[in-house]
């Protein structure tokens, strides 16, 4: 739970990081804007400005956004709070610069509109509601305060028009910025909420895991009672006169023992690895010997017609030999051996940074709404209860691995199952996972 809460903070620091830098983007074309209107109008039209004043302005806006790439390239977090601020802080700059030039007679005052917009997508409730407070107390204070803006003789009889004008400008200029800044914004929003949605469904996909590891311990537990029941039994029949001169019988006790014995190793197996830390009693070995000696394993107790194998995996290759990865090949063999019993190919090589294990069959392939579902629990065309939990444990533990699982169906006929492990993760002290 810890985990998921601490996974949920980083995707939202992650986007608010994303729009900071979207907002000091737009503070840097604010920047500009006031600097080419302050010179349009003061040396073009020759309406005299307060330029010492304004020029402070813009500097502490440039100083804002100084301050602000550098928490942004330092990956700092950005909090509701930190936008809340920024934004006050531009309010509170358009304010001033409003006040220098006319107040609210000025045809920028609708600049206001473009924070409150901002406010309403990027802050929480409270903060774009206290944002509005903020900018409608600006806009009732430069109603009655504000500098004198003295116009040339020459524009005295054109206020009207020159106000007109300015509010044609004021809006083209908020309409252009609002529309790509606002989706871009809510292109972040969608992606955090989509990825929010991923990080709740892995949750729900490990406690149903968590569920089957405690039902699985829970079996292997009470079958420990009736294997060692019929182990006594078997020792007391091998032991009997009358069994003991059977020859046949004799081999039937014995194969009889060695799948007891197979069982028995198969729940100690379940035992030892549920709920088992990655790194836990596993063994250094090498990929290529791991895999050597995985398909050495599943070959002795499974009889394809025909098995083709190649591993080209360089034997320098150092890794642990993790019993979840190899329960998760077996059960992908599993599934090729009883969809084709005739022929199963393995391939294993190295791609890059990454170890590629391709599983192939020749059976009928996978139904196109399995390939579109991969790896959802209960998805399967098998009419039998439980069916389809193999490759949603697959998944799920090459996720764990920071690996992927892949599916599709071959052009000659048959299914090939593609599982991509990152090395780094396999190897000694290797990371595990994204989770």
């Amino acid at each position: 739970m810890n985990r998921a809460r601490n996974r949920t903070s980083f995707v939202r620091d992650t986007t608010d990081r994303k729009n900071l830098f979207l907002l000091v983007q737009l503070r840097w074309l604010a920047v500009v804007g006031q600097i080419v209107t302050i010179l349009i109008v003061h040396a073009q039209m020759g309406i005299r400005l307060p330029l010492l004043p304004m020029a402070a302005v813009i500097f502490v806006l440039i100083a804002l956004n100084i301050a602000s790439l550098i928490q942004i390239r330092r990956s700092a977090n950005v909090s509701n709070t930190q936008l809340f601020l920024e934004l006050l802080i531009d309010v509170w700059a358009l304010t001033l610069q409003l006040y220098l030039s006319g107040g609210a007679s000025n045809p920028f005052i609708s600049l206001y509109l473009l924070q409150v917009a901002l406010g309403a997508v990027l802050l929480e409730a409270w903060s774009a509601w206290a944002l509005v407070l903020v900018a409608t107390a600006g806009f009732t204070w430069l109603i009655g305060t504000h500098q004198p803006l003295p116009l040339p003789p020459a524009y005295e009889g054109e206020l009207f028009s020159l106000h007109i004008q300015g509010m044609f400008i004021c809006f083209v200029l908020a309409a252009s910025l609002l529309v790509p800044f606002l989706t871009q914004i809510n292109r972040n929003l969608r992606a955090r909420d989509a990825y929010l949605a991923e990080l709740r469904q892995r949750s729900m996909e490990e406690a149903h895991i968590v569920r089957m590891g405690l039902l699985a311990s829970g079996a292997a537990h009470e079958l420990g009672t009736p294997l060692a029941t019929l182990s006594v039994i078997l020792n007391d029949w091998r032991r009997m006169p009358a069994l003991k001169s059977d020859p046949d019988l004799v081999d039937e006790m014995a194969e009889m023992q060695n799948q007891i014995d197979r069982c028995k190793t198969i729940v100690s197996g379940i035992l030892m690895s549920s709920g088992e830390a990655r790194g836990e009693g596993t063994v250094r070995t090498t990929v290529k010997g791991f895999l050597d000696g995985l398909v050495e394993d599943w070959l002795s107790s499974r009889s394809p017609k025909r098995f083709d194998y190649d591993n080209t995996v360089g034997p320098q290759e150092r890794m642990i030999a993790d019993l979840a990865l190899k329960q998760v090949l077996f059960n992908v063999l599993d599934n090729a051996l009883e969809a084709s019993p005739h022929w199963i190919g393995v391939a294993a090589l190295r791609q890059g940074d990454n170890l590629v294990v391709a599983v192939n069959d020749a059976g009928q392939g996978f139904d196109p709404a399995i390939l579109e579902e991969l790896g959802k629990p209960y998805r399967s065309t098998k009419k039998r209860p439980g069916s389809g939990l193999g490759l949603f444990l697959v998944m799920n533990v090459l996720r764990k691995l920071g690996g992927t699982v892949s599916a599709k169906n071959r052009a000659g006929g048959g299914a090939t199952v593609t599982l991509t492990l990152p090395l780094s993760a396999l190897s000694p002290g290797g990371a595990d996972g994204d989770d």
